[in-house]
């Protein structure tokens, strides 16, 4: 199913429709600030299993997840004073956090060594997302068949069109992966380079 929402200004009513199928424990594709990416309830492991079949992934790639705010990453992450002056700076962007993961983290979302990938990306609709359903929802890339990532929401739907339970229309959008940096240590890692800028951690 197919759901067009204004990504400029997001109807709270459609946002709500979304809410609904991710509480009951449904999968979604849904636009960010770098690609279109699935997406489920943090908290409905079954969930993140069925994306993980989708995606062909082992158990243990770990997937990213968005929060609302840097108030809520503190809840799911352990944040030193370097990463929250870091991320105050840079999010909501195009970057995506390793950080140490807390006790609230399902165990299946994070990785062996217990960190967690998380993003704030600048789009009002996933912010509208994870500010109504109240916790954070999964983010995940796909690939087209010939390794690009996906633009356009109507392709996604093709593809997965019949294992997805919603994919939102946000407008087709320039794909392009997050620059990930990793704050688990003293010192900040560069991961991969991507549509953020990263010359502050080099």
């Amino acid at each position: 199913m197919g759901l067009v929402i204004n990504p400029k200004n997001p109807q709270l009513r459609l946002i709500r429709k979304v809410i609904e199928v991710l509480e009951n424990g449904g999968i979604i594709a849904y636009p960010t600030d770098t690609v279109y990416g699935l997406g489920c309830d943090l908290f409905h492991p079954d969930a993140i299993r069925k994306i993980y079949r989708l995606k062909k992934m082992e158990g243990k790639k770990p997937l990213s997840f968005i929060c609302a705010d840097l108030k809520d990453i503190s809840r799911y992450a352990f944040v030193s004073n370097y990463a929250y002056k870091m991320m105050k700076k840079l999010l909501p962007g195009p970057y995506t956090f390793i950080l140490k993961a807390t006790k609230l983290v399902p165990k299946i979302a994070m990785t062996k060594q217990n960190t967690v990938g998380i993003r704030i990306p600048d789009n009002k609709i996933c912010l509208a997302l994870v500010k109504e359903l109240g916790h954070p929802i999964i983010s995940t890339s796909v690939y087209k068949p010939d390794e690009t990532l996906y633009s356009d929401p109507a392709e996604i739907e093709d593809r997965f069109g019949k294992q997805l339970d919603l994919v939102i229309d946000g407008g087709v959008i320039v794909a392009e992966h997050s620059s990930v940096i990793d704050l688990t240590d003293e010192f900040p890692k560069v991961i991969r380079k991507g549509k953020g800028d990263v010359s502050l951690f080099q």
